[in-house]
């Protein structure tokens, strides 16, 4: 199928995954490990309103700032909301096979609802941590931002060195004149299937900015499914990946303006390295009722090896004529000309290709609402790109 063009999906054998038993107790040894992930998020990052814990589908901490708590704030399992319209499925059209697995096996989803009028000043982390291995897992988040409220939410994906199978989903409903921020760091391990879906849906005159940092997996797709339904909405959605060896990262992404003067910007940015592979397919919908839209799409690749390979199919299907859209699109190695004059100036060729690289995530790194979180990523990707980055190879990129 289209959907599923240029992916891996064709080497995913499901029978070598088994679904978490949701009846059994969680690992002691799993959760001190996601533990130590939250408590290096939570450090860098400083004050939280609240975090959560999930290990292998499970809630296995959450706190919550009894100031912000006592504006009304809910941080917990799904099952403890006691309101009707806080639902899975408020936001999220299953779209594949993955998102009905995720609605039938999930164990125990989170939620976040933000009342009409709060503002929750300090981040909300939730980090979701994998420790079963062969296992199946299914999370979900679900974020409710009433009217005229604002609230930032870090997502950290994680997991230990296991194989295991995951598709988080995270549905954001962003209420009108709400401001929504959403960070979320995928650093899953080399042997874990990631299938993940992040749908929003924006009303009159909110807000909702995403950005996703993409580290790991050995497959790992992200489809964004964003929805401007009314009036006034708005949304920027960025990312920045970084694959190397041979991972394949795949992202989809849809803005989808369904309403009058509407307005989104995407800008997706993403290295390779040695031999791993990257996938953008990415459409601007304009419904016909959606006059005054003003829609952007960018999507840039940087080869740092001969091995790297991306591919980049942008979109737009645009039903009113009053708009402005648009998409662009760039598969390219380390700009020769800027690399020379960086070597020209006494720069180690490697040094310079480093130099380079980190430059080209700059523009979505220093938007990350969270600066702390992008201190975070960004020694990460240094790191990465310093072990794939060696002087015998550096001048070789292509």
């Amino acid at each position: 199928e289209e959907v599923w063009r240029y992916s891996r999906i064709g080497e995913l054998d499901l029978d070598a995954f088994t679904p978490v038993d949701s009846d059994a107790a969680p690992d002691e040894a799993a959760t001190v490990a996601g533990r130590t992930v939250l408590d290096r998020v939570r450090a860098a990052v400083g004050t939280v309103a609240g975090v959560v814990l999930v290990v292998d589908g499970r809630v296995a901490t959450c706190e919550l700032d009894p100031a912000v708590a006592a504006q009304g704030v809910v941080l917990g399992p799904l099952a403890a909301v006691d309101d009707d319209a806080v639902r899975l499925g408020l936001v999220a059209e299953p779209s594949d096979l993955f998102d009905l697995l995720s609605e039938a096996q999930t164990i125990e989803p989170v939620a976040l609802v933000v009342p009409r009028g709060v503002a929750v000043e300090a981040p909300v982390v939730v980090v979701d941590h994998i420790a079963a291995d062969g296992a199946a897992v299914f999370g979900r988040l679900l974020v409710v931002a009433g009217a005229a409220s604002q609230v930032t939410i870090v997502e950290w994906q994680s997991s230990a060195d296991v194989a295991a199978l995951c598709t988080p989903v995270a549905e954001v409903a962003v209420g009108a004149g709400a401001n929504v921020r959403h960070v979320v760091v995928q650093e899953r391990g080399e042997r874990v299937w990631q299938l993940g879906h992040l749908a929003s849906r924006v009303e009159r005159d909110g807000s909702y900015h995403s950005v996703q940092l993409a580290l790991g997996g050995s497959y790992a797709r992200s489809r964004a499914d964003c929805r401007l339904a009314e009036r006034g909405a708005s949304a920027r959605l960025d990312a920045a990946s970084l694959g190397h060896r041979d991972q394949m990262l795949d992202f989809r992404t849809f803005q989808r303006h369904e309403a009058p003067d509407t307005t989104s910007n995407l800008l997706f940015t993403g290295a390779l390295a040695g031999a791993a592979r990257s996938v953008y397919t990415g459409l601007i919908r304009v419904e016909a009722a959606a006059r005054g839209t003003n829609a952007f799409q960018t999507n840039r690749n940087l080869k740092l090896s001969d091995d790297a390979w991306a591919e980049s199919v942008p979109n737009l299907e645009i039903e009113n004529n009053d708009v402005r859209c648009s998409h662009a699109s760039t598969v390219a190695p380390v700009d020769p000309d800027q690399r020379f004059y960086l070597e020209s100036r006494g720069v180690p060729p490697a040094e310079a290709e480093r130099l380079l690289a980190m430059g080209f995530f700059g523009e979505v790194l220093d938007a990350v609402p969270v600066p702390a979180v992008a201190a975070l990523v960004r020694e990460e990707i240094a790191a990465r790109i310093v072990a794939a980055v060696r002087p015998d190879t550096a001048g070789g990129a292509s």
